[in-house]
């Protein structure tokens, strides 16, 4: 409680610093941001901006407040769910598609998580708010940032601070909560016209929530992440960049036999861009990095562990993933055509250690379990066949390989590993072709198709205990998953309405599957390829009855089936729609939401994937939330909520289910969301 009191107090202070600043006359030498809007005084929803892509700002305050991983900011775009385990670091799933069907950039960098259950996640190192811009391009409609992302792609970008003259830009918010909740966000850049330095950091903690039963749900979490840039501009259109991050955090999980007691991330990057060259060659960009990341996971910083569970006794495991990697490409225009085509690379490793006690992990050598490799050349084209007919279209080849260098397998009974030391090579090729008709206009639309080919990961062939039926194990037999997809889209813009659909059917042949067994040994669990039909879609409307007064509906489903047997595909989100209404009176906005989840019964109770499995069907249920805001002037904004404000008890289909360190039964039960939560934000942009 002292901790959101000092929150409220240094929310309360910068308030009227800046009011005051504010009423000075003041010429800053960079240009201000745009005047903050309805529509972006608090995000319940994202619509699209162009064809099967969203963009979003989220250094925006959201609803419901979210954690501070990147996960639970995607969940505002239709389409997207989480896999929950606890308070944070859930796992992204879009369109019932997980792990790296999704391919994640940050900066245009690659980044992977290290646990063999993905507690660790990519997103969890991630802190939304100290980035520009969050672009999502819905199915494989792009070759430009890598292969296999049959789901989609998700960008993370830092935009680059020109300066006509010596000046300073900076951007932070304060957020206070219930279950002391606070988070600090600082994002500054000075500069002039031949340079700039740059520095984010953000801060993150709260403690465990009560669901809307008042029970205690282990949830605790702290984070905090700081990344310095400082790049040349010789002119307006020229920037050479490096940068570099560190990151760490620990986090209570409800859902898991252990917790995460360490999420070190220590991230490099350079990067060159050269663009508006004037000639048939407009535009060169290129970029290096290297992204490490090194996770402890034990149970007992967070807990005690369980002596009537599998691990009685304090136990840790240590795991790491460096991911290194470059990408080169050009913009050549002439006539109607704009084409870009490069190539790119990427290299991973991974590596572990573990052992029973305290800390005593630490003493022990790193064991490279694994090494990945990919090198891929792109080219993707825009035909301006007239001012309203468009034609887009791609193609990719990525050549890929895996080398298991695990000696032995297995957990407290480790076996010799029968592929120790081999390798494997695939040829993986992508493509997608797409008509647009005037999406800028009032009634605009698309139809796609495309097609993707994905190595299995590192938690498909290694996490595992078996592989298909007649394999050695699942590196020695599971396949890469080949996606081909049909899109198609819908919009109108109206000086009134706005709407949006999309739709989409695939066929995912040998989609990779994990059935989870129970033997004499135990539990396990196996990999293997089966055939999936996939679709579904998402569609929105925005209604503004009178002035000041938006409207607005959202609607999201996702279906699968694995085709081999006509049974439903595992981890499939319900059926969601999300209502919103907002309401601006001068400085004063405010606005309600209800999100209303259909229940699911197309389940699978003994298959699912590396995370978890389906836990049985779910109920659906509806939860109302309110926000409200005031605008100081276009700099400094107050904005304040009750996320669930009838304290509703519920639970989110996809779930691992309560652990039973926490007194959670040894039959799975889903974790209850939390109950009644309020915030308050502050957000400052100079």
């Amino acid at each position: 409680m002292k901790r959101n009191l000092l929150a409220l107090a240094l929310i309360g202070t910068l308030a009227n610093v800046a009011a005051a600043h504010a009423q000075e006359t003041h010429n800053p030498a960079h240009a201000q941001p745009p005047p903050t809007t309805l529509d972006g005084v608090v995000v319940v929803a994202v619509a699209p901006v162009m064809a099967t892509t969203f963009v979003t700002d989220p250094k925006l305050p959201r609803q419901p407040v979210p954690a501070s991983d990147g996960a639970d900011y995607l969940k505002t775009i239709p389409g997207f769910a989480t896999l929950r385990s606890g308070g944070t670091n859930g796992d992204p799933v879009l369109r019932g598609m997980f792990g790296s069907r999704i391919n994640l950039m940050t900066n245009d960098g690659a980044m992977s998580g290290a646990c063999p259950s993905r507690m660790d996640n990519a997103l969890s190192y991630i802190a939304p708010e100290t980035y520009d811009r969050l672009v999502v391009i819905k199915g494989p409609q792009t070759v430009l940032w890598g292969g296999g992302a049959s789901a989609g792609t998700v960008r993370f970008e830092r935009e680059v601070p020109y300066f006509n003259e010596p000046g300073v830009q900076a951007s932070g918010s304060l957020l206070a909560g219930s279950r002391n909740r606070n988070d600090q966000v600082l994002d500054i850049s000075a500069g002039t016209p031949r340079g700039y330095a740059r520095v984010s950091a953000n801060r993150s903690e709260a403690d465990d929530y009560h669901d809307g039963n008042g029970d205690v749900v282990p949830s605790t979490w702290k984070k905090w992440n700081a990344d310095a840039a400082i790049g040349w501009t010789p002119d307006a259109d020229t920037v050479l960049e490096a940068s570099a991050g560190i990151g760490d955090a620990q986090a209570r999980y409800a859902g898991r036999g252990m917790d995460g007691a360490q999420f070190r991330r220590d991230s490099f990057g350079l990067r060159f861009e050269k663009k508006n060259m004037g000639g048939v060659l407009d535009a060169v960009v290129a970029n290096l990095y290297q992204n490490d990341v090194d996770h402890v996971m034990d149970n007992y910083s967070l807990r005690s562990p369980d002596p009537t569970g599998s691990m009685p006794m304090p136990r840790a495991s240590n795991v790491a993933h460096r991911t290194r990697g470059g990408r080169m490409a050009g913009t050549w225009q002439a006539g109607n055509w704009e084409v870009t085509a490069g190539i790119d690379q990427r290299g991973s490793r991974h590596s572990r250690r573990s052992g029973p006690g305290r800390g005593a992990y630490l003493a022990l050598p790193w064991t490279v379990d694994a090494k990945f490799d990919a090198w891929g050349v792109f080219a993707e084209s825009h035909w301006h066949m007239t001012d309203k007919h468009h034609l887009m279209s791609g193609l990719r080849v990525d050549r890929a390989q895996a080398r298991d260098l695990r000696l032995s397998t297995g957990g407290m009974m480790p076996m010799p590993n029968p592929t120790a030391g081999m390798e494997r090579e695939e040829t993986l090729p992508s493509g997608f072709v797409r008509y647009e008709y005037d999406m800028g206009g009032r009634w605009g639309g698309y139809v796609g198709i495309g097609h993707t080919e994905r190595m299995p990961d590192y938690w498909e062939l290694f996490s595992p205990t078996q592989g298909p039926v007649g394999t050695a194990n699942a590196f020695a037999g599971v396949q890469p998953e080949r996606t081909t997809q049909l899109d198609i889209g819908v919009q109108y813009k109206g000086s009134k309405v706005d709407a949006w659909a999309s739709l989409y059917e695939g066929r995912v042949q040998d989609f990779i599957l994990f059935d989870y067994m129970q033997g004499p040994m135990g539990k396990s669990t196996r990999a293997r390829n089966v055939d999936a039909a996939i679709r579904g879609g998402e569609a929105g409307i925005d209604w503004r009855p009178a002035e000041g007064w938006k409207l607005s509906g959202v609607l999201s489903h996702a279906w699968g089936e694995v085709r081999d047997s006509s049974t439903p595909l595992p981890q499939m989100p319900p059926l969601e729609a999300r209502f919103s209404s907002s309401r601006e009176q001068g400085k004063w906005t405010w606005g309600t939401l209800l999100r209303v989840v259909g229940s699911q019964s197309r389940v699978s109770t003994t298959q699912g994937n590396v995370v978890g499995r389906d836990l049985g069907r779910s109920a659906g249920f509806a939860v109302f939330s309110l926000n409200g805001g005031y605008r100081f002037n276009d700099q400094l904004q107050l904005t304040a909520g009750i996320d669930n404000l009838f304290d509703r008890a519920y639970s989110e289909h996809l779930n691992l289910g309560g652990n039973s360190a926490f007194g959670y039964p040894a039959e799975p039960v889903r974790i209850n969301e939390p109950g009644r939560t309020a915030w308050v934000k502050l957000n400052l942009r100079y």
